[in-house]
């Protein structure tokens, strides 16, 4: 037990990453129920589909739970460069016989300046609200916190970190460049430090007062108790879960994670705009390789990317399917959730026993 799990009324410090697109109620209720706590990702849905998904999820556990909702900001169109970025991907396209999507829409909502999101995460006042990307606006915390929601923000710096401390917020989540999925970067216009989980931890608990959350690359019991020593207080995982039957990831993706596919991940943000690590294939070798134009505004080429990857998949085809993952995906276990809480578990007490000076 740390602080941290003590005040979010859960047994162990661990928290399932709110992958988007692999999470849901269902695993994020087994791995609370199991003495962690588990998350979902918020991001694609409408306020009247945000307030079922935590309907949902009260009905499958009474533990505390999270939801992640991005704060990135508005995307700024522009034609010429969206028009560009179309043309560029057009050969793969054809490949499928199929052509790509124009206009480019957001598949993805975001939590700055949409009231009618935050007034329905205040009305169902999750446990734990995370953000991803930033941070919203002042008003927002006040309202949520207001709600009772303790509230995380991922910080991929110190000097974010400090932002989020400075902000109200109640946690911070440390994710280290090892880590799957979308890089958190508030700015990325100014580049990205690639600084990794354990000295990010180290520096962030060293450097602010609160609570801090370790996140990438942590998959076993052993990295969860090299965190803890570090001053984390809790851990994040992601990639370790998406190979429970709980998960929402598809056969194509499960067999990726279990192939020697899984021990080479990498960044592009050819796939949605912005910087994401997922298992390496053509989207990111020959899409976003050298020669590919300005990449628009963060998420309108997901748009493209999304009909892609439909596109080939009903070719039978899944070079180019979405398979974000963390540097450590190798070591990945396909168990049901709630066995690999306990696993988690049983690992983390067996390490912490055998540490020596």
């Amino acid at each position: 037990m740390t602080a941290l799990t003590t005040r979010l009324g859960i047994d162990f410090p661990i928290i399932q990453a709110p992958m988007l697109g692999v999470s849901n109620p269902a695993m994020a209720a087994a791995v609370s129920n199991a003495g962690g706590m588990g998350s979902v990702g918020a991001s694609a849905s409408t306020p009247e589909q945000v307030t079922a998904m935590i309907a949902e999820i009260r009905t499958l556990t009474g533990k505390p739970f999270n939801v992640n909702m991005f704060c990135h900001r508005p995307e700024v169109t522009d034609p010429a460069s969206e028009a560009a970025w179309l043309a560029h991907m057009q050969p793969w396209f054809a490949e499928f016989g199929a052509t790509p999507p124009s206009p480019l829409v957001s598949p993805y909502f975001t939590l700055i300046d949409n009231e009618p999101l935050l007034d329905a995460l205040v009305a169902a006042a999750p446990p734990v609200l995370s953000f991803h990307f930033g941070l919203p606006s002042a008003r927002a915390i006040a309202a949520l916190k207001a709600a009772g929601i303790v509230l995380f923000a991922s910080a991929t710096t110190l000097a974010e970190a400090l932002k989020v401390e400075a902000a109200g917020i109640d946690v911070i989540v440390a994710q280290g460049t090892e880590a799957g999925g979308h890089r958190g970067v508030f700015e990325p216009e100014h580049g990205d430090a690639g600084i990794g989980t354990f000295a990010l931890t180290r520096l962030i608990a060293t450097k602010t007062s609160l609570p801090v959350v370790a996140a990438g690359g942590i998959m076993d019991g052993q990295g969860i108790a090299a965190a803890l020593m570090l001053g984390a207080q809790a851990t994040q995982l992601g990639t370790a879960f998406i190979l429970t039957p709980e998960s929402s990831a598809n056969a194509a993706y499960r067999e990726a994670m279990q192939s020697p596919r899984a021990l080479r991940t990498g960044l592009t943000a050819a796939i949605s705009g912005r910087s994401a690590r997922g298992i390496v294939n053509r989207f990111f070798e020959e899409i976003g390789g050298p020669g590919a134009p300005t990449i628009p505004d963060y998420p309108l080429p997901y748009h493209a990317g999304k009909a892609l990857v439909a596109a080939a998949v009903a070719k039978g085809n899944h070079d180019f399917s979405v398979q974000w993952a963390g540097q450590a995906a190798g070591l990945a276990r396909a168990m049901p959730a709630a066995d690999l809480v306990r696993t988690l578990v049983d690992e983390t007490r067996a390490a912490q026993q055998a540490q020596v000076i």
